[in-house]
């Protein structure tokens, strides 16, 4: 039977440490990887092609930046699109057949369902490169409309005609810079599996074809999986007239499928909330008062006066109003590295993203009251004892803080792989 296939597709932050260790446990600690995990996490993104691995070294430029790694995949062959269809003796040949929607698979990486940024597209990148797999690389679906097939049918019976794909499904972490403590007590930066995680859907080229229930397959290819959807136990009988046929089974996966997408869809859409977070009673913050400054600039994070505005880089003066000064709280500790909320004692509120642009690539930084809420929460990466510089990513949508350029009253955003100018590397200096 012939096939055809269609593509588609100042004072330095080790002060810093030294006297807030008792207050709010930010001592220096080794990494927690063990040497074996580590060797292997390495290799498998040596595998992949991917540049950076963990263990590698990295210098404080770095610390602002950040980079997937892959940490499962799955593939698993899908139907798109279906319909079981009758040939007769005397309606064999090419004929057009319009298939029925079976799956709709959509590119996503997070919780956004989006790709917007340079993290997504290098994460599926390398996903493709360990599967050694041509896969979708940007925002695309196989689509929800019912589309047709041209098919030539030599031979009469009962066919089941699709289009599909290989759905690659996996989870990711992100690789970021810190400072590791080495076996001889030294201090080295290096690029460490951080905190964030999360899922990815894609796809590979769509095929179509049309396949009987006695043609020999290869298991767990396309066209067994669609061989699957027919009632081969009761197929139609003499006398029944050429064309569609219903059937059971692809009617019943098709309402498991779309049972499923619901489901899925009810859950993203209540952790994407968009209400006010939960006040928090209080907040646990440390004594000491700090600017984050543009390494060797004056400019330097100042908090908005008005709730609509962002934070921005500002110089520092007598008009600045303790806009520019921040306090870590809450402050927790993993793997060396540091969760904290950042609060400005000028207006009293918490840097957040917004949550109505969270899901954006560079959404600006704002203040907003405090509360329990995953978008004021932020983890920070530091330079080895004794240097300022940090990198901060947002806990929630895993993108890292940076400017687009330097200059005065230039809003601080967020780039879902950092700054790779560094540019996303910032000074935490003591007031």
């Amino acid at each position: 039977m012939m096939r055809r296939t269609k593509a588609r597709l100042s004072k330095g932050l080790g002060a810093l440490i030294a006297t807030a260790t008792a207050a709010v446990g930010l001592a220096a600690t080794p990494a927690a990887a063990t040497p074996a995990a580590a060797t292997a996490a390495a290799a498998t993104a040596a595998a992949s092609g991917q540049t950076v691995q963990p263990g590698q070294a990295c210098t404080a430029a770095d610390l602002g930046k950040r980079h997937p790694i892959i940490k499962s995949t799955e593939v698993t062959p899908t139907i798109t699109h279906f319909k079981g269809w009758y040939v007769t003796q005397g309606s064999t040949g090419y004929q057009n057949v319009t298939t029925s929607t079976q799956t709709t698979i959509s590119v996503s990486v997070g919780l956004n369902g989006q790709i917007k940024g340079d993290f997504a597209v290098e994460a599926l990148g390398t996903v493709g490169a360990m599967l050694g797999l041509n896969v979708q690389v940007n925002y695309s679906s196989t689509s929800s409309e019912s589309t047709s097939v041209s098919w030539n049918f030599n031979d009469p019976g009962y066919y089941g005609v699709y289009k599909g794909t290989k759905k690659v499904t996996g989870t990711y972490g992100s690789l970021n810079c810190n400072r590791v403590q080495q076996g001889d007590g030294s201090w080295a930066l290096k690029w460490i599996e951080g905190p964030d995680s999360g899922s990815y859907t894609t796809y590979t080229t769509l095929e179509e074809g049309a396949v009987r229930c006695e043609d020999q397959v290869p298991a767990n290819s396309i066209m067994r999986k669609a061989q699957g959807l027919l009632d081969c136990e009761t197929p139609p009988r003499a006398g029944h007239a050429p064309g569609p046929v219903a059937s059971a089974k692809a009617t019943a996966a098709r309402n498991a499928e779309a049972k499923d997408t619901a489901k899925g869809a009810a859950g993203k859409a209540a952790t994407a909330r968009t209400s006010a977070p939960a006040t928090r009673a209080a907040l646990n913050c440390q004594p000491d008062v700090y600017r984050i400054h543009v390494p060797g600039k004056p400019l330097n994070w100042s908090a908005p006066v008005l709730a609509s505005d962002g934070i921005r880089l500002r110089e520092s003066n007598w008009t600045s109003a303790h806009l520019d000064n921040w306090r870590l709280c809450n402050v927790t500790e993993r793997n060396g590295v540091i969760e904290a909320s950042l609060w400005n004692w000028g207006n009293g509120g918490c840097a957040t993203i917004p949550a109505n642009i969270a899901n954006q690539e560079q959404a600006y930084l704002t203040t907003a009251p405090c509360g329990e809420d995953d978008l004021q929460r932020f983890y920070i990466y530091r330079d080895v004892p004794g240097g300022s510089k940090i990198g901060l990513q947002n806990k929630h949508t895993g993108s890292m803080l940076g400017h687009d350029r330097y200059a005065d009253g230039e809003l601080i955003r967020q780039y879902s792989s950092g700054r790779q100018d560094g540019t996303g590397t910032y000074n935490l200096v003591k007031v």
